[in-house]
């Protein structure tokens, strides 16, 4: 019988690569795990709503975040790189050489891959429901006109919503109504699920 021994990496040691590599990686519970590149389609989406939500709350005390700012999920141990975070804390209003990740975020965005998905329904989606300052947790599409947001209704209890095709999106958490054509412009989706002129 062959036995192997894996050793859990702490927290402290984590950062501490993070900061020497020049792969981002997550981490969760001593268990670390690289970060695949994303398609262009992936990076589109992220981008159009980060620039949605960056313009719309412009002049506020929330802070918008792509890709390479971690969330800290401390009842969970862990470490995540959402493709977009909103936070409006005051941890984000002092912005230093010194700070790499958000403990409060109160939107998080996360556009799905093939890769990734599975972990994003489940293991993020449990994990950030654990953050008491988060009120929505969006799921994207690549391949769809389809959002799905997973939003905090009460302290323990959350509610399902999900949009395709032609409608609104809206982000309740910052007060953002966004048409699906913004949150998919310049991706080539099939003209059927975003055209109401084709039956």
């Amino acid at each position: 019988m062959l036995t192997r021994k894996h050793q859990l990496l702490s927290e402290e040691d984590y950062l501490q690569m993070e900061l020497d590599s020049p792969v981002r990686h997550e981490y969760v519970a001593g268990e670390v795990f690289a970060m695949t590149g994303a398609t262009l389609r992936h990076n589109i989406i992220a981008l159009n709503i980060a620039t949605a939500l960056r313009a719309h709350l412009r002049a506020t005390p929330c802070r918008v975040f792509m890709a390479d700012v971690r969330v800290r999920v401390e009842k969970a141990n862990a470490h995540y790189y959402p493709d977009v975070l909103v936070s409006c804390g005051p941890s984000v209003q002092k912005i230093d050489l010194q700070t790499y990740a958000v403990e409060d975020p109160i939107l998080v965005v996360e556009v799905l891959s093939n890769y990734t998905e599975a972990t994003d329904r489940r293991e993020k989606l449990l994990a950030y429901r654990t953050l008491t300052s988060l009120k929505e947790y969006v799921l994207v599409s690549q391949n769809e006109a389809r959002v799905e947001i997973h939003r905090r209704a009460s302290e323990s209890c959350w509610e399902y919503i999900e949009y395709s095709g032609l409608e609104t999106v809206e982000f309740a958490s910052v007060d953002l109504k966004l048409d699906m054509r913004e949150i998919y412009e310049g991706v080539p989706l099939d003209a059927l699920t975003l055209d109401p002129t084709r039956t």
